[in-house]
């Protein structure tokens, strides 16, 4: 009815239930992977494997089916001790864990399938890596990629690193974290690796390919694969693209040769991520927002968990209700803008993390 040239595929389930393979067999135009490539983020233990067989760095780590063999692997391990649904958990299926009595407990919930369901029937017992994470986000077809500014995000709901793994509350990119020497060695080691071990695997892999990185003292290593462009760190890199972000994605999404280079503002971009309090686990929804009439230049408000109400009224929808960004020429300039939007919206359980980028300011 509506003619689509293009599709680009935002989230995780529609991927992995092959929504790219339906568009492409009705002639439709469509950017992500096939149901095949969407395995890197539907299957933990898929990827852990993946990794393993192409000698592709990671923790270590075994899969587990049944909660015995489970509980007695658990029993042979170190603490803290890192405990995964293999499936989709909306970013939320990832628990580390720092006795044996919590590790138990959360083994015996996921595999029982009280805690995530169907997605929780399958885990990975991961080793816990001592580091700093950052993310690469990729533009991919086929063997060919174009690699995004590297980003770091904030992934626990509380300041300083603490308290429970959330989908991302705030990012920044780049990162000085990563020089230009050690992002070619991640793309000869880990990049051109992968998607040649997926070609291997009968794979032709277009869309975006996120890699979650732990920098380790024993180098970089994958924490994770996501197929699709993963907020909050997106938010801060497509404001830094110079390019037709279009043009890149057709190019994609025809399985065509990517440019080598493309150009990136000379600019610092951070986003901060307002939630509702009690999130990632029960907050409220339907809570009136008080958004500014104008915004400074540099600063942008980006809508996530929100709705309208009959009256026209923006209302909080989720977990992630808003993030407000800023772009500047430095990190605290970026910071200034993000943190003074912040304070002027409002909404009754607004929350958010007073600290991002803190590890990047402590290194200047």
């Amino acid at each position: 009815t509506n003619e689509i040239d293009l599709v680009v595929v935002g989230p995780e389930i529609p991927l992995c239930n092959g929504v790219v393979d339906a568009l492409q067999s009705a002639g439709v135009l469509a950017y992500g992977p096939d149901e095949a490539g969407a395995r890197l983020e539907g299957s933990k233990a898929f990827t852990k494997n993946f990794l393993a067989k192409y000698e592709i760095p990671t923790a270590g780590y075994e899969n587990f089916k049944e909660i015995e063999p489970a509980l007695y692997h658990l029993s042979q391990c170190s603490m803290p001790i890192v405990i995964k649904a293999s499936g989709l958990a909306a970013g939320k299926g990832v628990l580390i864990c720092q006795n044996q009595k919590d590790a138990e407990a959360a083994v015996k919930d996921m595999l029982s399938g009280d805690s995530f369901g169907e997605s929780g029937k399958e885990i990975v017992i991961e080793e816990f890596l001592e580091g700093e994470e950052t993310s690469l986000h990729l533009i991919c077809s086929g063997e060919s990629f174009l690699a995004l500014p590297m980003s770091q995000d904030h992934k626990k709901v509380g300041e300083g690193d603490t308290g429970l793994n959330t989908g991302g509350m705030g990012a920044y990119a780049p990162t000085r974290l990563v020089d230009d020497d050690m992002l070619d060695e991640y793309l000869d080691c880990i990049v051109r690796p992968t998607l040649a071990g997926l070609k291997r695997e009968g794979v032709n892999f277009r869309g975006t390919l996120y890699i979650g990185l732990m920098l380790t003292d024993q180098g970089a290593k994958v924490l994770e694969f996501n197929v699709r462009f993963g907020d909050p760190e997106t938010q801060v890199i497509l404001p830094l693209l110079e390019e037709d972000l279009v043009s890149l994605l057709l190019l994609s999404a025809r399985g065509e040769v990517l440019p080598e280079k493309i150009s990136f503002k000379k600019s610092i971009a951070m986003v901060v991520v307002l939630a509702s309090l009690g999130y990632p686990e029960s907050y409220p929804k339907g809570e009136i927002l008080s958004l500014p009439n104008e915004l400074p230049k540099g600063s942008e408000i980006i809508h996530a968990g929100t709705a309208q109400n009959e009256e026209g009224e923006i209302i909080s929808n989720g977990g992630r209700v808003l993030c407000s960004l800023g772009v500047a020429q430095t990190l605290e300039a970026a910071r200034s803008l993000a943190y003074a939007l912040c304070e002027k919206i409002d909404f009754q359980s607004k929350y958010f993390r007073r600290d991002i980028g803190h590890r990047e300011l402590s290194r200047q």
